[in-house]
């Protein structure tokens, strides 16, 4: 068995970290980063988006040539991460010693760790393994405060370990499967992605939450706010990019309002 330690930081960090780990070469392309392999540990490729400090996203897409035990250093962001298996099985422990969970295919996860102890991330050899992180600071102050409070009082507990691990919603592998198909790129890329994960964020809250309705409460503004941001990152003729945006808000305000009515109906 190879046994991995990841010391948690900035995404360079952790994609440096990877790379001395398992070799092969790693792109960065604005906020992407992707890093592709084939030597004697690993086939495949690890891929990720940060978002300045809101968001990261992470995707793996791999195979293991043998066990592979993976230590990640506790983190001081305290990051809550929302897993989501698409082929084979990760397992998770607290400490090298603690319970095993397995997250199999069509199964979504939700992990935070505030304390001392490290995660533990366990892969079989020769089994092709693919799965998304994205991961929410909780200790970042100029974030959006009322949606890491959300996450924060929902996701975490007073022990400094949380896991759940259930069956996938229906409604996030369809937003998954919106993300593999963004055909643009740069900024407009960047924003899309960026929308569709703060949607999957928002359907973890409303269903883990009592509070529906409020919930789906800021998914209606949010694609006015990306027009903002573009002109704030970019020179872009926004013309070019408004067409796609205003169609994610007529999307977004047609299926909140059929969520309010079927909630009022219920």
């Amino acid at each position: 068995m190879k046994k991995l330690y990841i010391n948690t930081g900035g995404f360079d960090a952790v994609f440096n970290n990877l790379k001395d780990s398992f070799g092969g070469d790693l792109v960065i392309s604005a906020n992407e980063y992707k890093l592709t392999f084939k030597s004697r540990w690993a086939n495949g490729s690890i891929s990720g988006v940060r978002f300045e400090k809101e968001m990261t996203y992470l995707n793996f897409d791999l195979t293991f040539n043998e066990d592979v035990n993976l230590s990640i250093e506790s983190n001081p962001f305290t990051p809550v991460f929302f897993a989501y298996c698409e082929k084979g099985t990760v397992l998770h422990s607290f400490g090298a010693n603690g319970t095993i969970k397995s997250l199999k295919k069509q199964q979504s996860g939700i992990m935070s760790n505030s304390s001392s102890i490290n995660s533990v991330l366990y892969f079989e050899s020769h089994k092709h393994i693919q799965f998304s992180l994205i991961g929410i600071p909780t200790s970042v102050s100029d974030t959006e405060v009322d949606f890491i409070s959300d996450v924060k009082k929902i996701f975490t507990n007073e022990s400094g370990n949380y896991i759940y691990i259930g069956d996938e919603n229906q409604k996030i592998e369809e937003k998954f499967q919106e993300l593999t198909t963004i055909p643009q790129q740069g900024t407009v890329r960047y924003l899309l992605m960026k929308s569709i994960l703060r949607e999957i964020l928002e359907l973890e809250i409303a269903q883990h939450s009592y509070n529906y309705l409020s919930t789906f409460d800021p998914i209606l503004n949010f694609a006015s706010k990306q027009l903002n941001e573009i002109k704030k990152l970019s020179a872009l003729n926004t013309s070019t990019i408004t067409a796609p945006l205003q169609f994610i808000k007529r999307s977004l305000q047609t299926r909140t309002l059929k969520t309010y009515n079927q909630k009022l109906a219920s």
